[in-house]
């Protein structure tokens, strides 16, 4: 059994314009502690990350903890965002159809097909370990789709304002066996008017 903890990162300073580098808020650092918390007695064996500063700070205490390394892969990060960003009224579109992609910005599919490629590569390099994945809504999300269709979303909005979230994927070799969810924070997410979610 391979087990895979992905965390979804702790909240972001929206106000911050570059993805890439967008930190945390003093509360999200706080809140990283629940990482910690929920990881310490599952014997960790190795940490991956979106290179993204966002997910890296939120499990970097917990691989400090475990006094190890965490692994960056490109492939891992989050949706290119293109001129609509986070507008909530495109949730829905770009979840109906997973081709979809407003201009410069990335698809549900193109997401999926990068993010389970990375998966599949780690799970095969690291069978029967304990794994993290640091991770982000939308990338996370797109796994979850891929393993279990039904996956949609209201099942994304579902868990968009949870940062931290915690949950745990088991395999059998590349095939997904259990999903437990172990652990979030909820915290507002500050994109465009939240009414426009329902």
């Amino acid at each position: 059994m391979t087990k895979v903890f992905f965390v979804r990162h702790a909240q972001p300073q929206h106000a911050h314009n570059d993805d890439r580098t967008r930190p945390l808020t003093d509360e999200g650092v706080k809140d990283a502690a629940i990482v910690i918390e929920t990881l310490k007695d599952k014997e960790i064996d190795v940490f991956y990350c979106s290179p993204y500063k966002r997910s890296m700070d939120t499990i970097k205490q917990t691989a400090e903890y475990y006094h190890m390394e965490i692994q960056t892969d490109e492939r891992l990060r989050e949706r290119e965002k293109g001129t609509d960003g986070n507008n909530h009224g495109m949730f829905q579109k770009r979840w109906e159809d997973h081709e979809y992609h407003e201009e410069g910005g990335e698809s549900i599919g193109m997401v999926q097909r990068r993010n389970v490629e990375a998966l599949k590569e780690i799970l095969e390099n690291n069978q029967g370990k304990n794994i993290v994945i640091g991770t982000h809504g939308t990338a996370l999300s797109s796994i979850m789709n891929y393993y279990k269709p039904e996956f949609g979303c209201n099942d994304f909005l579902r868990i968009i304002d949870w940062m931290p979230y915690i949950v745990e994927m088991d395999f059998e070799g590349q095939e997904l066996v259990n999903v437990k969810e172990h652990a979030h924070i909820e915290k507002e997410f500050r994109g465009n008017n939240r009414a426009d979610k329902k």
